[in-house]
């Protein structure tokens, strides 16, 4: 049965709703028959967008909100809780979805990753922070999605600001469960969205053809829906490439580093690359 904060004239609202992932989901919503409000940056960027939803929506512009937002801005977010609630009267699933890659290293520019967190992270707790208060007062069956990522799970060399950001919306919404299932009356729940390799504008560096490799934004979507629709709070996409139990192995490698006593990143250090190899093949 499909979960029941996905009803018709129920509420979604979006963090980074106008491409990817977060534009995907914004359609099945909208299609479902929902009151969808998209929250990005670019008034181009928005319009598109809108005029996409209003194409299946079955009220048409009438049931679609755009709000261009900064989501690292606790203001303009409180400003987006405002206006959702003042146009369509609440909010029953909130989608924290905005995020950026622009790439970090280690020793690379403060701004650099200071921006990184404060939207990536900063903007799924500020979303949280402005809109489950009043979710909860609703008295209303709701989902609480926020977007995590598998590098903030293995935390893969590379990209430190991107990992850490991540590891922190991994932190944060496990926490967020754990107080809303704790909360009297409460019937919002978390969940932590962890997408597999999918094409967006995210990750396309600059090729223009999906790998063969990469799941769409859409089956991503899919993919979620069926998942919250079973419960589950982590939801772990496959894609074209790694399945589910190679997922799997990497994440406990990972947390083994630390029961075992390996060097951190073990997966990527010389002298464990045999043993990783034969841990994934279940040796």
């Amino acid at each position: 049965m499909p979960h029941p904060a996905m009803s018709p004239n129920h509420v979604a609202v979006i963090t980074g709703g106008a491409s990817g992932i977060g534009l995907a989901a914004a359609m099945r919503f909208a299609t479902a028959g929902m009151k969808v409000c998209i929250a990005d940056l670019g008034d181009d960027r928005l319009k598109q967008a809108a005029a996409k939803l209003s194409s299946v929506a079955p009220s048409g512009a009438a049931d679609i909100m755009t709000a261009a937002v900064d989501v690292s801005r606790a203001d303009q977010v409180a400003d987006l809780e405002a206006s959702v609630a003042k146009k369509f009267g609440g909010t029953d699933i909130l989608m924290n979805n905005a995020g950026i890659q622009p790439g970090s290293t280690m020793f690379g520019p403060a701004d650099n990753w200071q921006r990184i967190l404060a939207v990536n992270l900063w903007g799924v707790i500020n979303g949280t922070q402005a809109f489950a208060p009043n979710m909860i007062k609703r008295g209303r069956s709701g989902l609480i999605i926020n977007t995590g990522s598998k590098q903030g799970i293995t935390t893969p060399p590379g990209d430190p600001a991107y990992n850490v950001s991540k590891a922190g919306v991994k932190a944060f919404t496990e926490a967020l469960q754990h107080e809303l299932r704790n909360t009297d009356g409460c019937k919002i729940t978390a969940h932590l969205l962890i997408p597999g390799f999918v094409f967006t504008g995210l990750t396309a560096r600059g090729r223009t053809e999906k790998p063969a490799g990469a799941w769409t934004s859409e089956q991503t979507v899919d993919f979620m829906i069926e998942r919250l629709d079973a419960g589950d709070f982590y939801i772990l996409c496959p894609d074209n490439d790694v399945p589910r139990a190679l997922d799997e192995r990497r994440i406990l490698w990972a947390a083994g580093d630390i029961v075992e006593n390996r060097p951190p990143l073990s997966r990527w250090h010389k002298d464990y690359g045999d043993a990783f190899a034969a841990f994934v093949k279940g040796k």
